[in-house]
This record gives structure tokens, sequence and C-alpha cells, in this order.
């Protein structure tokens, strides 16, 4: 018999007392079938509610929507038979109805957010589980990877299709999950009904202002993981070396939530000492509450200490001992799509995909490459249409800054002409450097890899582990480490 629940068992009440046997729950009308919970939601563009008719005539069994909604399907509402739930936050009791609808999920769940770092992050604390023997998958940017995989279509998924995953995760038998918590997400509530043991912050930088106009609401957003979605007996993982940092520590000490700071800061409990940097890796040096360790980390760039930092402080948090943690660390292995080592020229020269997409994360995956590296350092990068275009010349200024040679080439283009995306990159890209523009993004990396001597390395930034290059409402076939590969195998006759 399939599942079905009473709209008392979900946390909600329906005006005029009208009564439900919920069969299921969406936010999608087009996917509504009789007897389910359809929510409608305030969009950017559009209010969910425009939707309702189509999803009573589907024969959807109950409406989730704010006061705006329910009086724009007033008609529509009024001659169906529906109960009707009007939420002052209905994005908020979206996410505990569909907590409370799925039921379950991993029995031990952390978080992670930032502007950069994420994906690393929350890998690192699944392959760090998986190594003391436990069960475990990150979800985020990458999809749903580990010990049970799945396809995501945003780094934080809606609410329904995050508790359906996480459902359907613990059923397969996961019982750790790292997920990444992105500002869009906080923002828009998708994490509500989420019981999480720990959360980690990685840093704050320029991103996503095409979304949150303002950096302070920026910030506020990601905030929210530590003031809404963390309870007050759960533990704050948090970079302390980030300029944010010690008021991301501040905020979660003022509501009682334990603090394990991380980085080179002297209050840091997991601080980094020292790093050694050789071609294919680093030697690590560190304390724990103030007991030296030493740990091989076989990872590019001096950045990757900080991820594998905060990775360790959320297992710690989590439950795990800080000796068996600290015992993983030299079979952690390369996260795909960041500082991955994805071709190698006969003359030694290697090739690195990195999604760096914000002007710090060029900077610092530039500064990260030249310790392992003995010769030039050239860089690809774009910048994607449609997002913060505010970013783009300082992208082109990071790149120009800390490398010999740049290639500013497309990125995803999406409705914006290329051309105008590339004038604005190049526009910041002044300096010492030696700047040139490719659109053709195959061509550029063809070139790049052309430009290499002996001892250089080439970072293609921006895409990482994707797999698609958008042109307006296309996605054309295109994966970084591929196309680098056949450059490679091109330039040096095999094929």
């Amino acid at each position: 018999m399939a599942q079905t629940k009473t709209l008392a068992e979900l946390g909600l009440t329906a005006q005029a007392g009208r009564r439900a046997e919920i069969t299921g729950v969406t936010t999608d009308s087009r996917a509504v079938r009789r007897g389910q919970l359809f929510a409608a939601l305030p969009g950017t563009r559009v209010h969910g509610a425009a939707f309702i008719p189509m999803a009573l005539e589907k024969g959807a069994g109950a409406i989730l929507t704010d006061a705006d909604g329910a009086a724009l399907a007033a008609d529509a509402l009024a001659a169906s038979d529906a109960a009707l739930i009007v939420a002052e936050d209905p994005r908020a009791a979206l996410a505990q109805t569909a907590s409370l609808w799925f039921g379950a999920h991993p029995e031990v769940m952390v978080a992670v957010t930032g502007t950069n770092g994420k994906t690393s992050v929350s890998t690192f604390t699944r392959q760090i589980w998986e190594v003391l023997g436990y069960v475990g998958i990150n979800l985020g940017t990458t999809g749903v990877e580990g010990a049970w995989s799945a396809p995501l279509g945003h780094t934080t998924p809606d609410p329904v299709t995050l508790h359906r995953v996480l459902a359907e995760a613990e059923v397969a038998g996961v019982t750790h999950a790292a997920m990444e918590a992105s500002s869009h997400g906080l923002d828009q509530r998708r994490l509500d009904g989420v019981m999480l043991h720990a959360a980690g912050f990685t840093n704050f930088t320029q991103d996503h202002l095409d979304y949150h106009k303002t950096f302070d609401a920026y910030f506020d957003a990601k905030m929210t993981l530590f003031t809404r979605v963390l309870t007050e007996d759960g533990v704050a993982v948090v970079n302390l070396d980030d300029p944010r940092g010690e008021e991301v520590a501040s905020l979660c000490t003022t509501r009682g939530i334990e603090v394990i700071g991380v980085g080179r800061h002297p209050d840091a409990r997991l601080r980094i000492l020292g790093q050694r940097f050789d071609d294919t890796g680093q030697d690590l040096r560190f304390s724990w509450q103030d007991r030296p360790h030493t740990a091989r980390l076989n990872l590019i760039g001096g950045f990757q200490a900080d991820n594998v930092a905060l990775a360790c402080g959320l297992a710690i948090a989590a439950g795990a001992i800080p000796g068996d943690v600290f015992a993983t660390l030299d079979q952690l292995t390369t996260v795909r799509g960041r500082m991955q080592l994805v071709a190698r020229r006969d003359n030694g020269a290697t090739v690195f995909v990195d999604f760096a997409h914000t002007p710090d994360a060029v900077r610092i995956a530039l500064q990260a490459m030249k310790p392992h590296v003995m010769g030039r350092t050239v860089v690809i990068l774009g910048a994607g249409g449609d997002r913060d275009a505010s970013k783009r010349p300082l992208m082109g200024k990071a790149a120009a800054d800390n490398a010999d040679l740049v290639i500013v080439t497309d990125d995803n283009p999406r409705s914006e002409r290329a051309a105008d995306i590339r004038a604005a990159v190049l526009a910041g890209a002044t300096g010492g450097a030696e700047v040139i523009e490719v659109g053709d993004r195959a061509e550029a990396i063809l070139r790049g890899i052309d430009a290499l001597g002996p001892g250089d390395a080439l970072l293609i930034a921006g895409k990482g582990h994707e797999t698609g290059q958008i042109v307006g409402d296309t996605v054309l076939p295109f994966d970084d480490a591929e196309q680098a590969s056949v450059a490679v195998a091109a330039l040096e006759g095999r094929i």
C-alpha cells in the first residue's frame, strides 16, 4: 500500500480545519499526483501560485503557500476541496514537511559552507570516514559520491530532493554524510530539517552578488548554517585564518555552540605549523590541542592543507578519534576537478584542472601551484555569463598578478555575448604577465599546452569537474580534463 500521512503528522494545519491524507510532496506542478501536497513558493521571477490551478487539476490533495500565493490563486482554491496551508515562511514549512515525509537520513550528518573549498572539504571528510570503516557519502556540486551515488541538479538541492536522497542513502546503508551548504540553499531554507552533528566554514570572498546583491547579504545567508540550521548541541569547525573567521566563531560561541578552530591562527585547536612541497604533494606539520603531528598529503597546493584541516575537524566533531583521523591523511586523493593533475607532457610539464571561478580562488590556486613548479605558470580562464559581472576584471587581475602567461577564453557564456565577457576579464588582466585572448576553449587549451616548456605547469581554471559548456540554452559536451589529454596526445604525436 502506498505511503500516506496526515497533515498533522507532517506538522501542518490547514485553513477551515480541512483534513487530507497526503500521498507525496512536490514543488513541480507537472509532477503532481493525486493526493499529493504541492508547495507553491514565491520565486525571483514568478510566484509558484501561478501553477496552483494545474496542480489542482492533477488532483493535488493539499496546497502549501504564503498569503500572497493564496490570494493569487483564490478562485482556483475556492473551487477545490484541497486543503490549503498558508505559512508565513512556506520555504521553511516545506523543508520541515519534507523531513517528516521522508523520515530518515544517515545517522551522522555534517555540512560545510564558504565561498571556496566546499566540495574538497566534504569529499575529504567522506574519504576520512571511508578509511575509518564507515559507510559515507558527500553531496554537492559533483552530485552524490561515495558508497552510494546519485545525480543532483544543484549544489544544495531543493528540500524534497534533498530529503528523498538522504532517505534513499540511509536505506542503502549509508551511515555518514557530508554535504555542501550553498548560500542560495541556505537563503532558501533548503537545509532546514536536516539534523547536523557539525558545520564547517571555509572562507568568505566575492561571489554570487548577482543573487545576494551585497556582501552583507551574502555573508548573512552563509551564517544561517550556524545561527539557524546547526543546533546548540552541534559543533562548529571554523577556519580562523579567514578575515571573517573570528566573527563566525563569535557568532557560534554566543549561541553556546562548541567551536573547533583550524588554520595557522594561534587560537586554532588544529593548527597548521608548516608545509614542505614537492612535485607530487606536500609534507604537513600540525598540532592538535598543542600536540604536534606530521602527515603526508598527496595533494598539490598549499590550500589543500586548509581543506584537509577543516575535514579533520568535521570528522572529529562528528565523533571520530583524532589520532585515527590523522592516520588517514596519506590516503586522501585529489578531488575531481580540484587541482587535479590531468596530463603530463613528455618534457615533464604538467596540466591541472581546477574549479576556481572567483578572483580569490584563482589567486589561491596559482599561488599554491608555484612551490610545485620549477618553470613558468600558465593559466587559462574565463567567466560565466548571467552571473556576477563585477568579479570578471578581478579574476583577470588575479590571473595576471600570479601567472607568467594568461589565456582568456570562454567559460559558460549562457545568454551573454562571449566576447563581452572576455573583454571584461581582459580589462583587469594587467600586470607583468603576457596576456592573450583565444575565444574557443578547446583551442585555448591546445595553445596553452603547446606553450609549456620543461618544468612549466598549466592551470585550466573555472569549470573543474563539469562535462558541458553552456552556450545560450544549449549544453555542449566539453570536459577540460578530456580536452587536455587529447591536446597532449596530439602534440606528442600519439594520435
